[in-house]
């Protein structure tokens, strides 16, 4: 056989046998990527996915399910993520390390977790406002809803102690509520319509007796209750902390209609509004990036003189959605490479 012919074929093995990623630009994984990373208490998947991806909605094209493991989707501080390729393509998988409150069953080999325990996909203290502050409801969601009709003494406002009765709870009540009162309704800038409607935070309050009215005992209030106020089940009773960050599965484009701080500019784990929800494909965990506008500018040189030109848009950062309703999400700001604002562009990363 020809000395060169034997080269061409020993290089077209050695290329093979690379795995499939390396000779390409298309891989996910970042430069400088670790082979293993043992996760710490307080990670969170975001950060893992960072560590490993060049975006980190790229998660699901990356991770490795583990049949033998219970709920293999979720991540404890203690495991091992370590990268390895299946079939040429990289993988991320999971060794199970020392976990708290673990149980192992014997037969079959599969593991059980307490859920509370694995890592956040997001920063939870970052969402502590919508936890603890306001919540998103759908328009005429708290027009139907449990509410105070008196206090014990008949006083116009209750605080923290006081004993409340409330309409319209079930006939077996949960051990405890929020108590929110309405706020300001969110409005689609493109159609002008209400979309969702803001519930703030009043105080929360543990059942005491069942019935119609409902008694129930104020534990905590940050203003005075007043009759009316609406009666909800607790916000940590209806938030998901574990999801996978992902793209998009249609395409999106809306706007950032409101902050749920109240400030103006929005930065890093900033909560954010959407004027975008289930009715356009939008799912807990997508990831989008977000665009501020460009500016509308007159031009003053040359011999278009005196004509306006927006300028492009430029991309400010990435936002994750946490929470979908209707018409409407809330996400919350993952990277921000320069302030954004409402009426900012979101779309497909």
């Amino acid at each position: 056989m020809p000395f060169k012919k034997r080269i061409s074929q020993l290089i077209a093995i050695l290329l093979l046998s690379l795995p499939a990623f390396a000779a390409t630009d298309n891989t996910p994984l970042k430069n400088g990527h670790p082979e293993r990373y043992i996760v710490q208490k307080g990670d969170t998947l975001w950060d893992i996915a960072e560590q490993f991806l060049r975006d980190p909605w790229l998660w699901p094209e990356i991770w490795y399910h583990n049949p033998e493991i219970h709920n293999p989707h979720l991540i404890y501080p203690g495991d091992v993520i370590s990268l390895v390729y299946i079939d040429g393509r990289p993988r991320l998988t999971v060794q199970t390390g020392d976990r708290a409150g673990e149980t192992v069953k014997l037969s079959p080999r599969v593991r059980e977790e307490s859920i509370s325990s694995a890592i956040p996909t997001i920063p939870l203290e970052a969402t502590r406002p919508f936890l603890t502050e306001s919540r998103i409801v759908e328009e005429g969601a708290l027009d139907d809803a449990p509410y105070v009709l008196a206090s014990h003494d008949a006083r116009v406002m209750s605080a923290a102690n006081d004993r409340i009765y409330v309409r319209g709870l079930s006939a077996e009540p949960l051990p405890s509520y929020a108590i929110v009162r309405k706020g300001d309704a969110f409005i689609d800038p493109d159609t002008k319509q209400v979309i969702g409607r803001e519930a703030r935070h009043i105080g929360t309050a543990r059942t005491v007796s069942s019935g119609d009215p409902a008694t129930l005992m104020v534990v905590s209030a940050n203003r005075e209750i007043l009759k009316g106020d609406r009666v909800l089940p607790p916000a940590d009773d209806i938030f998901q902390a574990n999801f996978v960050p992902k793209a998009p599965s249609k395409p999106v484009e809306g706007r950032i209609i409101a902050v749920l701080d109240g400030v103006s500019q929005i930065g890093q784990f900033s909560i954010v509004a959407l004027n975008r929800g289930q009715e356009q494909g939008l799912e807990v965990g997508d990831v989008l990036a977000v665009y501020k506008v460009g500016e509308v500018v007159r031009d003053t040189i040359g011999g278009r003189r005196g004509e306006t030109v927006k300028l492009p848009d430029e991309r400010a950062g990435e936002l994750i959605v946490f929470r979908t309703f209707e018409k409407m999400s809330l996400g919350l700001i993952m990277k921000a490479a320069q302030p954004m604002h409402v009426l900012d562009i979101v779309r497909n990363p």
